[in-house]
C-alpha cells in the first residue's frame, strides 16, 4: 500500500492532477469516437492520421511565442481559458452533427483551432506543476500522471465503442462537455497556484528576443538539446506507425472489427498502467538516462515487431501489453530530467522549445505514415512480385500487410537508435 506521506504537499497537485485527468476522459472519447466515424467515412490511412496532423501542427508552429507569454503571465488564467476554448471547440462539432451538418474538413479545422490552444495551455501546465509539486515529488507526479493516462488508454476505446452503440455521437459529446465544466470549476475555485518571481529586467527585454530565450537555454546545455533532437527522430519513427496507421492496420487486419481495434487500445492502456503504477512508488533510479534507452529499445523490438508479425488479436493484444509497461519509465524520468535541469522562471520557454524541437517531427511523421501506407506499402503488397511474394510469407497479404512492414522497418531502426544513444557517455551529465 502507498503511504499517504509519500504524497505529502501535494494536495493541490492532486487536485488539478484529478479534474484534469476527468476532461482529458471525456475528450479521448470524443478522439477515439471521431476517429471510428472518420474511418467508417473514407476506409484509408491518410484520414485517420489527418485527424493527428491537424491537432499537432499548429502546437508546434506556436509554441515559442506560447511559452513567452506562459512565462510573462498568469498561469492559472492561461490554463482556464484553455479549458473554456475546448470546450467551445466540442460544442461546435456537437453541433454540427446533430444538425446534420458535420463533415470531416470540419473536424480537421477544429482539430487545427484546438491545437492552438494547446499550444498555450500545455506549457501553462507544466509550469503549474513544478510550482505545486515538491522537487523530491517530481518522479512521483509524473507517476501519478502517467497513471491516469493509462486509465484513459484503458478505459475510452471501450466505454467510447458502448457509448456509439448505445447512445451514439450525441451522448459522447455531452459526457466531454461536462468534463471540460468539472475541470473549469475546479481550478477555478479549488485550485491555488503560487505566483511566480521573476526578473524584472528580463521582463523588459524585447518579446521577440524573450520568444528564443529557450532556445539559448538548451544551445548552451548541449546534453539536454541532444536528448531532446534524439527523440525528435523517434517520434518521427512512433508517429509513422504506431500513433498514426495502426488504428488503420487492426481494422484492415481484422475486417474491420472495431471490438478488436478497442481490445488491443486497451491493452496499450493496461500495458501503461503497470508500468506507471511501478514508476509511481519505486525509488528513482541512479541513471534516468539508461532507464529511458533501454527501455525505449525493448519498447520497439516488443510492439512494433510483434504488431508486424502478428496475424491475430492474441498477439496485438500481447505487443501493446508488453511494449506499453515500458512507456511511464521513459517519459516519467525524461519529464523529470527537464524540470530538474531548467530553473523554474524559465520552464515556459524551454517546454515551448522543446515542443517544437521535439514534436515538430510529429506531425511530420503522421503525414509520412499516411501517405507511405496508402501510395506505397499497400499497393506494393498487391503486385506479384518476388520480393512481394517473399515478404507476404512473413507479413501475410491483403488490406493491412503493406503497414504490418512499415511497423516491422521502425520497430527496428527505433530500437537499434536506442541501443546507440544508450552507449554515449554524453547523456549521462543529465543525471547529476
Amino acid at each position: 500500500m502507498i503511504k499517504l506521506n509519500k504524497f505529502s504537499g501535494m494536495k493541490d497537485f492532486l487536485l488539478l492532477w484529478s479534474s484534469q485527468s476527468i476532461s482529458i476522459l471525456g475528450s479521448s472519447l470524443t478522439s477515439y469516437a471521431l476517429i471510428i466515424w472518420v474511418y467508417q467515412q473514407k476506409s484509408t490511412a491518410t484520414s485517420i492520421t489527418m485527424l493527428s496532423f491537424c491537432a499537432l501542427l499548429p502546437q508546434i508552429l506556436f509554441s515559442f511565442v506560447a511559452g513567452t507569454i506562459v512565462d510573462k503571465y498568469n498561469k492559472k488564467i492561461i490554463m482556464l481559458l484553455g479549458v473554456a476554448l475546448s470546450a467551445l471547440g466540442t460544442l461546435t462539432v456537437f453541433i454540427l452533427f446533430t444538425t446534420g451538418n458535420l463533415h470531416i474538413l470540419h473536424i480537421y479545422i477544429i482539430n487545427f483551432l484546438l491545437s492552438f490552444i494547446g499550444a498555450f495551455q500545455n506549457p501553462a501546465s507544466y509550469v503549474a506543476e513544478s510550482l505545486l509539486v515538491p522537487r523530491e515529488h517530481y518522479i512521483r507526479a509524473s507517476g501519478l500522471q502517467a497513471f491516469s493516462g493509462s486509465i484513459i488508454s484503458i478505459t475510452s476505446p471501450a466505454l467510447a465503442t458502448a457509448l456509439l452503440v448505445f447512445g451514439g455521437l450525441s451522448i459522447i459529446f455531452v459526457i466531454d462537455l461536462i468534463s471540460f465544466v468539472f475541470a473549469f470549476v475546479s481550478l477555478l475555485f479549488f485550485i491555488k497556484i503560487p505566483s511566480l518571481q521573476t526578473d524584472g529586467r528580463k521582463g523588459k527585454e524585447p518579446f521577440v528576443k524573450r520568444c528564443f530565450d529557450g532556445i539559448n537555454f538548451l544551445r548552451n546545455n548541449n546534453a539536454l538539446l541532444q536528448i531532446i533532437i534524439f527523440f525528435s527522430f523517434i517520434n518521427l519513427l512512433s508517429y509513422m506507425t504506431e500513433y498514426g496507421i495502426m488504428p488503420a492496420m487492426i481494422l484492415a487486419r481484422s475486417g474491420n472489427n472495431k471490438t478488436v481495434l478497442g481490445l488491443v487500445s486497451s491493452f496499450i492502456g493496461i500495458g501503461t498502467l503497470v508500468g506507471s503504477s511501478i514508476v509511481t512508488v519505486m525509488k528513482p533510479p541512479k541513471s534516468k538516462t539508461k532507464v529511458i534507452f533501454i527501455s525505449l529499445a525493448a519498447s520497439f523490438l516488443l510492439t512494433n515487431e510483434l504488431w508486424a508479425i502478428g496475424r491475430n488479436v492474441w498477439v496485438w493484444i500481447f505487443a501493446a501489453f508488453a511494449g506499453n509497461v515500458l512507456i511511464p519509465f521513459i517519459g516519467v524520468n525524461m519529464t523529470t530530467i527537464m524540470r530538474t535541469n531548467i530553473p523554474i522562471e524559465m520552464q515556459g520557454r524551454v517546454f515551448a522549445a522543446r515542443d517544437t524541437l521535439q514534436f515538430f517531427t510529429r506531425p511530420l511523421g503522421l503525414f509520412l505514415g499516411g501517405f507511405l501506407a496508402d501510395n506505397i506499402f499497400e499497393p506494393f503488397m498487391k503486385t506479384a512480385l518476388p520480393l512481394q511474394q517473399i515478404l507476404s510469407t512473413v507479413f501475410g497479404i491483403g488490406k493491412g500487410s503493406g503497414m504490418a512492414i512499415m511497423f516491422f522497418i521502425t520497430g527496428t531502426v527505433g530500437c537499434i537508435a536506442s541501443l546507440i544513444a544508450l552507449k554515449k557517455s554524453k547523456y549521462r551529465e543529465l543525471d547529476t
